[in-house]
């Protein structure tokens, strides 16, 4: 692995990372903190409306109740006149309008009465009213309020809402009046009282309730707040230690891949110190006993130089040996499957274990990076089965499928425990080599033998208006 493509990694990890920290803690948290605020402020606002209601029909009612007290009282105060009264009788009426007009109470609260055509008799607070006829006299709603009067007092009484000028401030207020009927004499007598601070009180009530709101809120938010910063302080530590960790993890990795350089390099160097060096030598060796040989005109001197071309041409295929095993040319030109004969080839050869290759042809043509991963897994498995396996038969197999592509080797040597070796660089190169293609590597080891198995996903083959085909 490069390291670039280990930058390439860490940057990816750190993204996933991100995403991760942001769809698993904070919107959630966030998501249900809203949920939970707005629930909350739902179930305050209805049980407050349940509340502020049921206050309100309380204080009409004891309104209304003091109001029908009122008309009782009233009723008493001029029932002996009225009842002794006809309905002619001049004197009686004005001596109980003078009653009535005499009659008041707190700072608004008055009687008035209407006849049953609407003309005002009574009315002390506001005496602009009297001897004037308001049968026409509309509400803001548009309701005739006078006419309405009447028609309660002709039905043996009842209650009226409406608007009505306050005595002591002259506008409009929200009125509730009860009027019962004097019918000898067709009079419409009435009380009021103004609900303005009925309605202040319930006002006051939402107004205190949106406050409670908001300070839930503000709590909420306070909670939730208080919350992600403790998600976010735990993400940055979790966020630290994973990038110390990710940063050891680094630095092992880069110290494999240049133990690896380091030991590829040594075995470079041994071969060419013990292979082609001392193959060299011999030639020179033997080309310089021909040149002796040549000048004293000894016959001897054609064997010496045939054994140094001989030497020659050993050094020129070791050569082309190391060549092939740092990168074969037949992978580039061939493609995977001449590649991977040629090396199991040169493996029974060397070794006089026997090897067994299948492959398929592939519908789509694998690309280089899987190509070369695949041949490299299959070339550390040879050499580890050469030097620890003890097997003496290896069967390499190459097949596509619809996940993408494997190569599977098995050998019937001793096998060996996977964590036993975890320290070999060997069995990390074939495993890192994999994943990095977004691959899978397994290992089943037994006493019977070892099977290993590379696959690369379908996004490293090729699509299938490739010009050429290969073998696997």
């Amino acid at each position: 692995m490069t390291r670039r493509g280990i930058e390439t990694l860490d940057q990816r990890l750190s993204r996933r990372y991100r995403r991760k920290f942001l769809l698993l803690a904070a919107v959630p948290l966030v998501l249900a903190v809203a949920a939970m605020a707005a629930f909350v402020a739902l179930q305050s606002r209805t049980l407050a409306e349940r509340e502020i209601a049921a206050l309100e029909r309380e204080l009409i009612a004891a309104k209304k109740a003091e109001l029908k007290n009122y008309i009782s009282i009233a009723r008493t105060a001029i029932g002996a006149v009225y009842g002794n009264a006809s309905p002619l009788d001049e004197e009686a009426k004005v001596e109980v309008m003078q009653s009535l007009a005499a009659m008041i109470y707190g700072q608004d609260g008055y009687f008035f009465v209407f006849d049953y055509d609407g003309t005002n008799l009574v009315a002390p607070r506001q005496t602009h009213l009297i001897n004037r006829n308001w049968l026409d006299l509309e509400g803001t709603d548009g309701t005739k309020i006078v006419q309405r009067f009447i028609e309660l007092a002709r039905s043996g009484g009842g209650y009226q809402t409406h608007d009505w000028p306050k005595p002591t401030t002259g506008r409009q207020a929200e009125m509730i009046s009860y009027v019962v009927g004097f019918q000898d004499w067709r009079w419409a007598l009435g009380t009021g009282i103004f609900i303005d601070d009925v309605r202040e009180t319930v006002a006051s009530a939402r107004a205190g309730v949106e406050a409670r709101v908001r300070r839930n809120f503000l709590w909420i938010g306070a909670i939730a707040a208080g919350a992600l910063v403790a998600v976010f302080a735990s993400g940055l530590f979790v966020n630290i230690r994973e990038r110390s960790l990710a940063d050891a993890a680094l630095k092992r990795l880069t110290q494999r891949i240049i133990d690896t350089q380091e030991e590829e390099r040594g075995r470079v160097a041994r071969e060419l110190h013990d292979g082609i060096s001392q193959m060299l030598v011999s030639v020179r060796y033997a080309l310089d006993l021909a040149e002796r040989r040549f000048r004293s005109g000894d016959g001897r001197a054609a064997e010496s130089l045939r054994k140094g071309l001989d030497g020659l041409t050993t050094a020129i295929q070791e050569v082309r040996r190391i060549s092939r095993d740092l990168r074969p040319g037949t992978l580039d030109d061939l493609g995977l499957g001449p590649a991977l004969k040629t090396l199991t080839d040169e493996f029974t050869e060397r070794t006089g274990i026997a090897s067994e290759l299948e492959t398929v042809v592939f519908r789509n043509r694998l690309d280089d990076d899987a190509k070369i991963a695949l041949f490299r897994v299959a070339q550390e498995a040879l050499t580890n089965i050469e030097r620890h396996a003890v097997a003496s038969e290896v069967k390499i197999r190459v097949y596509g499928h619809r996940k993408g592509a494997t190569l599977r080797i098995q050998d019937d040597g001793h096998g060996f425990r996977p964590d036993q070796v975890s320290g070999g660089l060997g069995l990390r190169n074939m495993q890192e080599r994999v994943e990095q293609l977004g691959g899978t590597f397994r290992i089943l080891a037994s006493s019977t033998g070892t099977v290993i198995e590379a696959e690369v996903p379908l996004t490293h083959l090729l699509r299938p208006d490739t010009e050429t085909k290969e073998s696997a």
